[in-house]
């Protein structure tokens, strides 16, 4: 049997997916649970099946490629790449939050409508450029990947696209938040080429996620 490779996010959404994976059957080696460990790909108590740990972004291109056969990924990620080899069946209510425009105190969405034109800075240029086309403005994107908050407050742009969990850190740097533009869950994601040519299993895989699902949310 070839092996299989599941793709997870590190950070926060790793921590809620732990649950999901030993519902699964699955029993990652002690490394992957310690957070300072340096290592990336894990064994499991399965010897057909490891894991990775990367980047959220980077989840999305790993199944999307083939090098994972699955994964777990925010559906922002995977609005933002839009990758056509991507099958996202299934949404397993963890990493909730929302993607929202920000900008400094006293700047109101009037003052955009009036200029037709704004400069954003985010991770989600193309997400950002669609939502403002869709409301006849020109997002003009700068991509930064990191300290987002502080781009408005110094003059690099108008405001900031960017994901948001309790707006804490919007506050602490002189933001507000203006409008939501998507709610955020993480999805279960295969890679359709594997789905077609491992049918059986990759079902077999969906169906354990479901099950793991509804026996956490019971």
């Amino acid at each position: 049997m070839p092996k299989t490779i599941i793709a997870l996010p590190k950070g926060r959404i790793l921590k809620e997916a732990e649950p999901f994976l030993l519902h699964t059957g699955i029993r990652p080696e002690e490394a992957f649970f310690d957070e300072d460990s340096r290592l990336l790909r894990f064994k499991t108590n399965d010897p057909d099946v490891e894991l990775i740990r990367v980047r959220s972004f980077d989840v999305a291109t790993f199944v999307a490629f083939g090098a994972a056969q699955l994964g777990i990924c925010g559906n922002d990620v995977l609005a933002e790449f839009d990758y056509s080899e991507i099958y996202a069946p299934l949404d397993l209510g963890i990493g909730k939050c929302r993607m929202s425009a920000a900008a400094p105190v006293g700047y109101t969405t009037d003052d955009l409508a009036r200029a037709g034109h704004v400069r954003v800075a985010t991770k989600y240029p193309n997400i950002t450029k669609k939502y403002y086309q869709s409301k006849g403005i020109q997002a003009e994107c700068i991509k930064l990947s990191g300290a987002m908050e502080l781009a408005p407050t110094i003059g690099l742009c108008h405001r900031i696209v960017d994901v948001v969990s309790s707006g804490a850190t919007l506050k602490a740097n002189g933001l507000v938040e203006i409008e939501s533009m998507m709610d955020i869950s993480a999805r279960l994601i295969i890679n359709r080429t594997t789905f077609k040519t491992r049918t059986a299993e990759m079902t077999a895989w969906l169906d354990k996620f479901k099950g793991a699902l509804n026996d956490l949310n019971a």
